[in-house]
C-alpha cells in the first residue's frame, strides 16, 4: 500500500531521530493494523541500506506482550528497529534485550497514521535541548511534588532511581526512545497521595471532562475512581498480585509541537507543559516491577517542584 503523506514522517523517523546508514542493519516490526506504517518506513530505510527487513505478525492482546519468538530475534540481530505495532513492545523482554545487544530501538506503540504525521512533524533536535533543560531542573532532586487544580497533590521519593530522557535522537548503540518522543521520566522508589488525571487514559481515550482519581501509599495505587481501569488493573493483579498496583511512572512532557491532546496516549504523553502518571510494569525504564499492564494517565494543567522549587516546564505557543 502506498500512502505518499507517510512519507516526509518515516524520513524524520528514519534519518533524523534513528540515523540509519548505509552499512547498518534496519529491522521493521509491525503488525497487520499498522501495516502501512510499517511498508513507509520500510521504504525509506530500504533506500538507505539493503540489509533491511519488515516483520508482521497479529496485533497482541495486551500492552507489553512479548512478540513471536522470530520477532524477538530480528529485533536482537539488527543494528536499527523500528517497532510501529498495535500493542506496546516497549516494556518487554524483546526490547531490553535488542538494546542490550546495542540495538538503537524506536518503539511507536498504538500509532495511527494521523498520529504518525502529526507526531513526527517536529524539531527532535529542539525537543532534545527541552529535555535536556528539564533534567537539569529536576537531577539530583529527592522529592518531587506535583499538584493540578484538579486535585492532585502527589509526592515522589526519587532514591538511587534515574532520570530518563526521551528525546527522538536515537544515535548511540544501546539507546532507546518512543516516537512521536519528548518526555523526561523516572520509576520513583516511592510515592504517596493522590492524581487525578483530566488528559487522556486508556481505554478512554481523551477524557474531554471526564476526571479520573487515584489514590496512592507507599508507592501503591490503593484507590481508583474508574470501574474500567480499576478492571484492567485487577485482572492484571491475578497473574502478579500487588504489582499490578504499582506506581511505576512519573514523566514530563517536553515536545512543543504538539499543542492540543487528541486522545492518543502515545503523542498527548509528550505535549509540552504535561505530566503522565503511569500504573504496573518498570523494569524496563529503571525500576524493578514486572507487570503485565502499564497505564499512563496524562495531567494537563500541573505544577512540579523539585524539593520545593518550581519547575520551568516547556510549553507550545
Amino acid at each position: 500500500m502506498d500512502d505518499a503523506s507517510l512519507r516526509a514522517p518515516a524520513e524524520t523517523a528514519v534519518e533524523q531521530c534513528m540515523n540509519l546508514r548505509a552499512d547498518e542493519s534496519c529491522a521493521i516490526v509491525t503488525d497487520d493494523e499498522r501495516e502501512a506504517i510499517g511498508e513507509a518506513l520500510y521504504r525509506v530505510a530500504g533506500e538507505i541500506t539493503d540489509d533491511t527487513i519488515i516483520l508482521r505478525y497479529p496485533p497482541g492482546n495486551q500492552h507489553g506482550e512479548e512478540p513471536p519468538a522470530p520477532v524477538a530475534g530480528a529485533m536482537k540481530a539488527a543494528d536499527v528497529v523500528l517497532a510501529p505495532t498495535t500493542k506496546s513492545l516497549t516494556h518487554t523482554e524483546a526490547r531490553s534485550e535488542a538494546n542490550a545487544a546495542g540495538a538503537r530501538v524506536a518503539t511507536l506503540p498504538g500509532i495511527t497514521e494521523d498520529v504518525f504525521r502529526m507526531g513526527l512533524d517536529a524539531d527532535y533536535e529542539a525537543i532534545r535541548q527541552h529535555c535536556e533543560d528539564v533534567l537539569a531542573q529536576v537531577e539530583g532532586a529527592e522529592e518531587i511534588r506535583v499538584t493540578s487544580p484538579q486535585g492532585t497533590d502527589i509526592t515522589f521519593g526519587v532514591g538511587s532511581r534515574e532520570w530518563n530522557l526521551d528525546t527522538g535522537i536515537v544515535h548511540e548503540p544501546g539507546a532507546m526512545s518512543n516516537l512521536p518522543a519528548g518526555e523526561v521520566f523516572l520509576a520513583p522508589e516511592t510515592a504517596d497521595g493522590t492524581f487525578v488525571v483530566d488528559g487522556t487514559m486508556r481505554p478512554h481515550g481523551k477524557l474531554d471532562g471526564l476526571e479520573l482519581s487515584f489514590e496512592v501509599e507507599d508507592g501503591y495505587v490503593t484507590d481508583v475512581s474508574d470501574d474500567e481501569i480499576r478492571g484492567q488493573i485487577e485482572t492484571a493483579a491475578e497473574e502478579v498480585g500487588r504489582d499490578a498496583y504499582n506506581l511505576a511512572e512519573l514523566g514530563i512532557g517536553t515536545n512543543v509541537a504538539v499543542t492540543e491532546l487528541v486522545g492518543s496516549v502515545l503523542l498527548d504523553e509528550k505535549a509540552g507543559g504535561t505530566v503522565h502518571i503511569a500504573i504496573g510494569d518498570d523494569h524496563a525504564i529503571g525500576g524493578d516491577t514486572h507487570a503485565p499492564i502499564h497505564l499512563d494517565g496524562i495531567l494537563t494543567e500541573p505544577t512540579v517542584y523539585a524539593d520545593g522549587e518550581e519547575v520551568d516546564l516547556p510549553r507550545g505557543e
